[in-house]
């Protein structure tokens, strides 16, 4: 399998928003990644719309 095909910039942001070695990261199977990503955006999302509601 061969590493990920990201920036280096990428690859570190990524690496300290998921908690997961760089090493890790850039062996990560695509699809995995794209799960993790997508929990980490619900996430946000979910985290901006209670800041919302707080601020109402």
């Amino acid at each position: 399998m061969r590493p990920l095909q990201i920036s280096p910039e990428t690859a570190v942001k990524l690496s300290e928003k998921l908690g997961v070695p760089l090493e890790h990261l850039m062996h990560m199977p695509q699809h995995i990644l794209l799960q993790k990503i997508a929990e980490l955006g619900k996430e946000e999302t979910a985290k901006e719309q209670s800041e919302k509601k707080d601020g109402q």
